[in-house]
Order: C-alpha cells, then structure tokens, then sequence
C-alpha cells in the first residue's frame, strides 16, 4: 500500500493561472516524516514542479525511508468543451499551443528528476487522467504515446499513464503496448457503489483491465473513500474510508499488487470555492491540519507523537 502526496495546506495551492501559493520546506518535511512514521515508504507525486523538486530533495537530504512515483502533469493539448462539464468554452486555440510548449518544459523536468534522483524515484508517471472523456486537460492518444517514448528512451526507470479503469479497457490497447505498467483509477464511491460493493467493484474493474490487456503488469495508482461529501450522503465517513483501505490492503497483499491510496493529506483548495462540504477536498487520511482520521489512529504502526 503506497499513497497519493500532495503538500498544500488551508490557504495553499498550485497555479491556476494566477500563481500558486506553494507549502514550505518545512512543511513538506513534517508531512514526509508523518507519512514514515505511519509505514508509507512509496508515495506518488503528481508533477515535475518546484514542490516535487523540493520533495524529493528533502527525502534525500534527510534520508528518509521513502521512494517516490513522479509524475509529468499534462495540460490540454485538446479542447474538450463538449464532454467535461465545467469546460462552458472552447479552449483557445492559442492556449492550447501555449500548454504544448508548456508539457514539453514539463517532460524535461521530469527525465531531469527522473534521472538526478534515481535512487529515490522508482516510476515515472505520464499525465493523469489526460485521455478521460470528461476532463479538462485532454491530450491526444498519439502525443500521450510520444511522450511516453521520449521518456523511457532517456530514464532507467519504470514508465506508466494513470487512466480510468473504463478508458483502459475501451480505448487501452495502444498505450498499453508502449508502457512498463498500467496505471489505473478505480473509485467506488463515485460510481454510486457502497461500501459493501467496494472491494468486489473494484477487482472487477481491475479484472476488466487484466482481460482487455493481459500481457502487462497492472497497478493501482489511485482508490479511495471520501470522509465527508455532499454528493455521497451518509456512504462518506471515517469508518467507511478505513473499511475501504483495509479491503483494498488485504486485497494487495494477497495478489501482489500495489495500490497507492488517494490519498495522505485533504485539500481544501480542491473543487467549487463556496462548496466546503465537496467530495474533492475530503479525501485524504490525515486532515489538512495533519490530524489523523480513524484509519490511522486505529493502525498498529500509529506514532503517537505524530498524532
């Protein structure tokens, strides 16, 4: 079991096109050093960006026992206007070409990374959830694949996409062919499950992959249960959220497979401003002020100092 890491706190976040308000050092350290404490040596970080950069120098410098999926985020190169719900425009043209420019600097920060910290980072991810039919920052299939090669031919480490369980068993195959590992997205609670269909929806989802594409390994890069959701109702909770980890973990340890749960921290900069009850900012294992919710308090490797 490994976690998704994302360090910004209340009042804190990533440049959305007006400049980013970023966690300190020593800020990302305190969350490193809870995470050890509390057993997760393999985090997943989503960008090549200062904070990752940072990130992965502090792991080093401080010697932490923690190794790290980096991930190369991808804008869109495509407007997808008409089938993501919040996108009411078209993307501009010239905002499209401006992102291309931008995912190349992008990708050289990240074989950058890749390459001066191979002894802490152990995979490479390649765009999150960039091919989906409903987001925001689509890439074409063809350039996603490009990128991919121009990673692997300049790093020594594992190269995976993070996609929808769904778009990997339409639309997989190509991609498939070009990567170490299928990295693939699997939330239950969106899909209107409980939590007693979780697990079982869950192995279908990935059993669906492993028979669409057989012939690569399959890992979990992000699963989850929101603690608190207007959307969700009563199925959001503490309780459910530990179940669900718990499932997931049994689950992981008896197929070898790894699964980074979604994920270490809340973050309140996530979703609609003026909805402080949305799912997207509820996620997270530890609150944003760094206290634990139940999974963690209730876990034999808890560090009570830490709490």
């Amino acid at each position: 079991m490994a976690v998704a890491y994302s360090g910004f706190r209340e009042g804190q976040h990533p440049d959305r096109g007006h400049g980013a308000v970023n966690p300190s050092a020593d800020q990302i350290l305190e969350d490193l050093e809870i995470l050890a404490a509390h057993g997760f040596n393999l985090i997943r970080l989503y960008d090549a960006g200062e904070n990752s950069a940072l990130t992965l120098k502090l792991i080093r410098r401080h010697q932490l026992p923690i190794k790290v999926m980096l991930g190369i985020w991808l804008e869109a190169e495509l407007s997808n206007h008409e089938g993501c719900p919040w996108l009411e425009e078209p993307i501009p043209e010239s905002e499209l070409a401006a992102n291309a420019w931008r995912n190349a600097g992008e990708l050289r920060r990240g074989i950058k990374l890749a390459q001066e910290f191979e002894d802490v980072v152990v995979a490479v991810n390649v765009g999150n959830e960039a091919l989906v039919d409903w987001n925001d920052h689509m890439v074409p299939a063809k350039k996603v694949i490009a990128y991919v090669r121009l990673v692997k031919a300049a790093i020594d480490q594992p190269v995976t996409v993070a996609e929808n369980y769904a778009w990997w068993i339409r639309d997989g195959a190509a991609l498939a062919a070009e990567v170490d590992v299928i990295g693939v997205h699997t939330y239950p609670e969106w899909e209107g499950k409980t939590i007693d269909e979780a697990l079982a929806y869950t192995i279908e989802n990935i059993e669906g992959v492993r028979a669409a594409l057989p012939d690569k390994p399959i890992a979990i890069l992000e699963a989850g249960w929101a603690t608190l959701a207007e959307e969700f109702g009563e199925r959001a909770s503490e309780e459910n959220q530990a179940r669900h980890y718990r499932d997931l973990e049994n689950w992981a340890r008896a197929n070898n497979t790894t699964v980074f749960f979604f994920e270490a921290f809340d973050e309140p900069w996530k979703g609609a401003p003026n909805a402080p009850l949305g799912a997207e900012k509820h996620w997270g294992l530890f609150n944003v002020d760094r206290t634990p919710k139940k999974l963690i308090q209730e876990r034999p490797d808890a560090d009570p100092e830490s709490q």
